[in-house]
């Protein structure tokens, strides 16, 4: 395994998210909930992670109930630098079959953020992403959450108007509905996406174009049973052989050199994973193994169980 350096984070260049240029590899949040009774394991991954270059943070709310919320923002406030995104358009669900029920409508998504200001202890938060549940896997809208996206976006900007949020993203999404919230200035999309799952390559593409960071989350597959893992492929793991490193940081470096605009947040709530997440930004992919990553087919996903 290729071994972290300090500011590894930072090896794989830059790109722009809401009104910063934060390093390609940031970190996801949402293992953290592993730690809901231990907030100094916590914070000690979390303090790791900025010494490795890590300066982006992706949490939410309804993530451990505002729980994880509190210790990504104890860390932002004690380093300038870096940035939090932060998600809407749901809300916790404690006790619940699943962890989040949709939270839709406009006056929800102007609550969230007020729960967001709250639990993070900030007075704004740098960006916001506007999760539509509208392309999975994972929770749906129905019923009254199914909102027209020009009312969701409309509330979105007023927030931003008003200082409580910087940039706006959306998140599980098709190609027409980023289209349509282009207007509106749009900093980031996150989908499903890595090299085990293509589907959203078109909305990728249109990311590219319009110079949008792309965020994918499950950037290694296999977050539900069904889905297909990116240590499981054999051709996978035999390039990892090939660079002398894990099939993981495979799976990572072949999304930033996918496409320039692709910032990636893995997650976990291990220490040692971590660090080899963030080292994923400093494997050199030489040409004739990214060819054959691109010529990777993904297999199709099973009975995805959410």
């Amino acid at each position: 395994m290729t071994s972290p350096t300090p500011l590894a984070g930072a090896r794989a260049g830059t790109y722009k998210l809401g009104e910063r240029s934060v390093a390609r590899m940031g970190y996801g949040a949402m293992q953290l909930r592993k730690f809901a009774s231990e907030p100094a394991k916590a914070t000690a991954l979390l303090e790791r992670a900025v010494e490795l270059g890590v300066d982006h943070f992706d949490t939410a709310q309804f993530y451990g109930d505002g729980a994880i919320n509190s210790l990504i923002g104890r860390v932002a406030r004690a380093h300038a630098g870096v940035t939090v995104a932060s998600k809407i358009g749901a809300d916790p669900n404690p006790g619940g079959k699943v962890p989040m029920r949709p939270a839709q409508r406009p006056e929800q998504l102007r609550a969230s953020v007020e729960d967001n200001l709250r639990s993070l202890g900030l007075d704004h938060i740098p960006v916001v992403n506007l999760r539509r549940l509208e392309a999975g896997p994972g929770l749906r809208a129905e019923g009254d959450q199914l909102v027209n996206v020009d009312d969701q976006l409309a509330v979105m900007v007023a927030l931003r108007d008003e200082g409580k949020i910087g940039a706006v993203g959306l998140s599980a999404v098709g190609l027409e509905t980023v289209e349509r919230a282009l207007p509106v200035g749009i900093a980031c999309v996150q989908n499903a996406y890595s090299l085990v799952n293509q589907e959203f390559e078109d909305v990728l593409a249109l990311c590219r174009r319009e110079n949008i960071a792309w965020v994918p989350f499950f950037p290694l597959g296999g977050a539900y049973p069904g889905m297909p893992k990116v240590v499981e492929q054999p051709e996978i793991v035999a390039v990892a052989g090939e660079l002398g490193v894990t099939p993981t940081q495979v799976g990572l470096v072949w999304l930033l050199a996918h496409a320039p605009n692709i910032l990636l947040i893995p997650g976990t709530a291990d220490l040692v994973h971590l660090e080899e997440n963030v080292a994923a930004a400093a494997v050199d992919l030489p040409a004739d193994l990214l060819a054959k990553l691109d010529a990777f087919d993904p297999p199709p996903p099973g009975d995805i169980a959410v």
